[in-house]
């Protein structure tokens, strides 16, 4: 990927397709299950309650689910998965890999580490995802110390 093909900084990239199932099932159990628990006459407040909560809490994981993301701007990138965030400068990023039948991309860092990227994800959205790992590679490459690996 050449200088002219790469996104003006800053780009976010995650697994939209993903994130939309996972919020809408998420509102839509929320709804269904908060309406079963309005409905049942025999249910107590307090049972009641028990339902609304844990109808609320399967939305916050669902929603959890959906944080991930990977944005890139001029002095590094902001890898947020599930429940952290870490901010890496582009010389940290010596490799962006997305190889076949990984659940997500996995950046290889200075330090000897490897870090997942869970913001691009094959899942349900593979040729975005190819396109995001390329790119974040392409940008990697430019920027940082990176070098050329599929």
């Amino acid at each position: 990927m050449s200088d002219t093909q790469l996104p003006a900084l800053p780009v976010t990239f995650r697994p939209t397709r993903t994130r939309v199932v996972l919020l809408t099932v998420g509102a839509l159990m929320f709804a269904v299950i908060t309406a079963v628990a309005l409905m049942l006459e025999k249910l107590g407040p307090g049972e009641r309650a028990s339902f609304v909560f844990v109808a609320a809490l399967f939305y916050g994981v669902l929603a959890l689910l959906s944080r991930p993301k990977v944005v890139a701007d001029d002095t590094g990138v902001t890898v947020v998965n599930l429940t952290r965030t870490r901010r890496l400068t582009w010389p940290e990023i010596l490799r962006v890999n997305l190889r076949e039948g990984d659940p997500w991309v996995f950046l290889d860092l200075s330090d000897g580490t490897s870090l997942p990227a869970l913001g691009i994800q094959p899942g349900i959205g593979k040729q975005q995802a190819i396109r995001d790992a390329r790119t974040l590679r392409a940008l990697a490459e430019t920027r940082g110390t990176g070098t050329e690996t599929a």
